[in-house]
């Protein structure tokens, strides 16, 4: 459910959690940890307050160092983080759990995801780590909490055995890779879709069609695709270093798309052709 009395504002999704999460985001992804603190301030400074990290890109605490630099209050902060992959087992967890707590100088996450499933990993015992998330939850030092790169299958053992549902599976989605099929099954379960890549690494921005739409609206080609995934209700989170490119990438809400230009980008979709990043039932790198 998308919440927006004000169009020009960032729109809030109803989580399963009780909570809400600002539709709109900066991420993390591949920002050094030398320019981590600066990334997040410029970031907030354009008016972004959900920022995404993880264990696994090893800028907590540039990241929690930015957000203390900004003097925005916590509550005013949606805050994400995930596990990583060498951390699956259940005392690991909690140890790295802690310990990105005291890297993003917080004593609570807004969101903790286990970031892959790694079914060919640890006996394929993702349902114990999800128990440990539970935990978290429990005792309020999460928020809300969810999985990452999780396929349908694996949905369906979690919900088979879990004791709370994910309130977010973050996936890869964009016009090139729509992820359908696990986002109809989100959509069924009541999870809101996180999509990373929203831009395919880019590539989606030299698409014909987006090329001739963003002329069409006078916009760039990222604002055109980042307001086809906001009207489909997927949360985003583009990742920039520029300034500048932060501010376009946040001025997405004194438009639309019509359903013509909606149907346009998403009949780029290519299947698993079109995927930028790895095949969440065989990657398993630790």
């Amino acid at each position: 459910m998308i919440d927006s009395a004000d169009s020009n504002a960032d729109p809030q999704i109803a989580l399963n959690s009780g909570r809400s999460i600002p539709q709109l985001g900066y991420g993390t992804f591949k920002v050094a940890p030398a320019d981590a603190a600066a990334a997040v301030g410029a970031a907030l400074e354009t008016g972004y307050r959900h920022i995404d990290t993880a264990q696994m890109y090893g800028n907590e605490a540039e990241v929690g160092a930015g957000i203390a630099a900004s003097g925005i209050s916590r509550s005013d902060l949606f805050l994400t983080s995930k596990l990583n992959n060498n951390n699956h087992r259940p005392d690991d967890a909690r140890r790295s759990f802690e310990e990105s707590l005291a890297k993003l100088g917080t004593d609570y996450l807004d969101l903790f995801l286990i970031h892959w499933p790694l079914p060919t990993r640890y006996g394929g015992d993702f349902v114990s780590t999800w128990k440990v998330l539970e935990e978290f939850a429990a005792d309020g030092r999460a928020r809300s909490i969810g999985v990452s790169n999780f396929q349908v299958p694996h949905l369906q053992r979690l919900l088979g055995d879990a004791d709370t549902a994910p309130a977010v599976n973050q996936v890869e989605v964009h016009p090139r890779f729509g992820n359908e099929e696990v986002r109809t099954f989100c959509r069924e379960q009541g999870i809101a879709v996180e999509a990373w890549s929203p831009l395919a690494q880019g590539a989606v921005m030299d698409e014909p069609v987006v090329q001739e739409l963003a002329e069409s609206l006078g916009r760039t080609a990222a604002q055109v695709v980042l307001r086809w995934h906001l009207q489909r209700g997927d949360i985003v989170f583009p990742k920039s270093m520029s300034p500048a490119r932060m501010r376009e990438n946040f001025a997405l809400f004194d438009f639309e798309l019509g359903g013509d230009a909606m149907a346009r980008l998403s009949s780029l979709d290519r299947g698993a052709d079109g995927r930028v990043g790895p095949d969440p039932d065989t990657f398993d790198r630790v």
